[in-house]
């Protein structure tokens, strides 16, 4: 069995056709027709591409290198040439660099496209999908196994709907942190390590776990910990967009560096994308589950528009501009 890249690459992660089929087995019900012994060739360009133009010998702006799909109308053309002709015009998608081919809607070519295919190195598969499904669900898988990722040593929590990821020197609390989260309803997305994938339509990043460790935790003292089984499936998330960074750092070590009323905005710079980050010093006596809390409160209503900053600074404003006979009558009320 052929495994799915794990690598890690910031401008986005090679894959084979194995590591594709081995992706789309159950949802795409991709078949082999031809070009066996070719499986580990790395599709280039992550994208499927109608070649209809293509078929009739026009070639202008031809995307060779993605996946080409042979759908109903592609396939009823070449019903409409001559053997010759037919195997003529597929030989020229083949010469101009074109070498991977689906056919979908449960059409298959025949022995004439078979054999041409095993003789010039071309990869031929099928699919009983209609194309428009089919085109969907690939180009979802494409971007899936392309996408830039990275790895980050970090546990990563939804936090009031916000995917928040804690960093930080070990014994910190990271973990700790995320089980009393965990215990206040919030879910668990990935312990110790987690994976960071781009989306580069959107330009947001989504944390996981590795297939290996999700729903796991390791606690000091406790050992690991099946969150699932602990505390109910809720309290598990597969992949969750990142929308905060928040980094532990020991008192000790920033004293002085730390900004009270939060105007500086802070980001850390992950696979080219600028996530809001925090810093929060840790020092005995401080309650870190219901810190991480309210910042992840407080970064939904900064990410919604609301600048408490300004808002109380533009309050400040007015009362300095208010006449002293009003300051003096605002205290008297206030008795």
């Amino acid at each position: 069995m052929h495994k799915l890249p794990t690598s890690s690459a910031e401008k986005g992660v090679s894959f084979t056709v194995a590591d594709f089929m081995e992706a789309g087995r159950d949802r795409l019900q991709l078949r082999l027709l031809a070009g066996g012994a070719r499986l580990d060739r790395i599709i280039r360009e992550p994208v499927v591409n109608r070649c209809g133009l293509a078929l009739t010998g026009f070639f202008d702006s031809f995307a060779a290198s993605r996946v080409q799909l042979i759908g109903n109308a592609e396939a009823a053309y070449l019903r409409s040439l001559a053997h010759e002709e037919r195997e003529e015009r597929f030989k020229a998608l083949i010469d101009h660099k074109a070498w991977l081919f689906i056919f979908t809607a449960g059409r298959e070519p025949g022995s004439w496209l078979t054999d041409l295919a095993e003789r010039s190195g071309a990869v031929v598969l099928a699919s009983e999908l209609p194309t428009r499904y089919f085109a969907r669900l690939a180009t979802f898988i494409l971007e899936q196994l392309g996408a830039p990722r990275t790895s980050l040593y970090g546990t990563m929590v939804e936090v009031c709907g916000l995917g928040v990821l804690f960093e930080g020197d070990p014994g910190l609390g990271k973990s700790e942190t995320a089980l009393g989260l965990i215990k206040r309803g919030s879910a668990l997305i990935a312990d110790d390590l987690t994976c960071i994938r781009k989306d580069v339509a959107s330009n947001l990043v989504f944390g996981s776990a590795s297939d290996a460790t999700q729903g796991y935790m390791e606690i000091r003292g406790i050992g690991i910990l099946d969150v699932a089984s602990v505390f109910g499936v809720n309290a598990i998330r597969g992949e969750k967009r990142l929308g905060l960074v928040i980094t532990f750092k020991r008192l000790v070590e920033i004293r002085g560096e730390v900004d009270r009323i939060g105007q500086t905005r802070r980001t850390r710079k992950i696979l080219g994308v600028d996530v809001p980050n925090i810093v929060i010093p840790v020092s005995e006596g401080r309650d870190l589950v219901n810190l991480v809390e309210t910042a992840a409160q407080q970064q939904k209503l900064i990410a919604s528009g609301y600048n408490p900053v300004a808002e109380l600074s533009e309050r400040l404003r007015r009362r300095a501009e208010q006449p002293q006979s009003l300051k003096r009558k605002g205290r008297t009320h206030g008795r």
